[in-house]
């Protein structure tokens, strides 16, 4: 059963890329030295782990440095070299620098201000000045925009406070409103009622019913309105 294919990437998790890595070496510096013996080559390799580690091999009869300079001259590709001198210099610039910036800062300090002389001491005055200057309206302006912030936070307080009357007043306003419309509603009931009956009891006082009210049919001959001729005739003789 072969092997299958693996995926050319990088390993995300850090054990197995760290035992991939020594593996893969192992394997690719046997091959070197077998390629140098078999092959009577002069080869260099050099590797960098993922943690700076560098791992290198040089074929027998040979260094890395004559493999370099034999690179070099093939390729054309000069790696600049320093002189010990140049480097010298550029040490001893570079500490005369710093001691400089060490001594103004002491300066700054208040020390060692004895040795100065007078417009070095003038100078360091008007620095000074400008310095405690700088601070000064950088201090104010923090002020100024601190009373700004204050003045905004009282605005928004009374803004709040604002909103917070007028929505109440909108509630009471708008229960006011309801209990208004609830008695506008009940109160044309009651009103008729209370107006049918003081009618039924005034009817019932000026003319209360007689008994041909209730046998309409049945006719008193006493009665001289009835012999009008305008009254229907039902075959009664009056």
């Amino acid at each position: 059963m072969g092997r299958g294919k693996i995926e050319i990437k990088r390993i995300e998790n850090t054990t197995n890329r760290q035992v991939t890595f020594s593996k893969r070496r192992g394997g690719l510096l046997k091959k070197a030295h077998e390629l140098a013996v078999l092959c009577d080559a002069q080869l260099g390799l050099i590797i960098f782990s993922s943690t700076g580690k560098m791992y290198e091999y040089c074929s027998s009869h040979s260094s890395m440095q004559q493999i370099m300079e034999r690179y070099q001259k093939v390729s054309g590709i000069r790696i600049q070299e320093y002189d010990n001198k140049q480097v010298f210099n550029e040490l001893t610039k570079m500490r005369s620098d710093t001691d400089k910036l060490q001594t103004s800062m002491r300066h700054f300090y208040g020390e060692d201000l004895v040795s100065l002389p007078y417009n070095d001491l003038h100078q360091l005055e008007e620095t000074l000045e400008n310095s405690v200057n700088k601070i000064r309206a950088r201090k104010l302006q923090y002020q100024l925009m601190q009373q700004q912030l204050d003045n905004l936070r009282r605005k928004e307080q009374i803004l709040q406070d604002q909103h917070s009357q007028m929505y109440r007043c909108i509630q009471e306003m708008e229960h006011q409103q309801v209990v208004m419309e609830q008695k506008s509603m009940e109160q044309p009931v009651l009103d008729i009622g209370l107006y049918a009956d003081d009618l039924g009891r005034n009817m019932l006082h000026l003319s209360p019913l007689s008994p041909q009210f209730h046998h309409p049919h049945r006719l008193q001959p006493t009665q001289p309105n009835l012999q009008e001729a305008s009254l229907p005739r039902h075959g009664l003789q009056l």
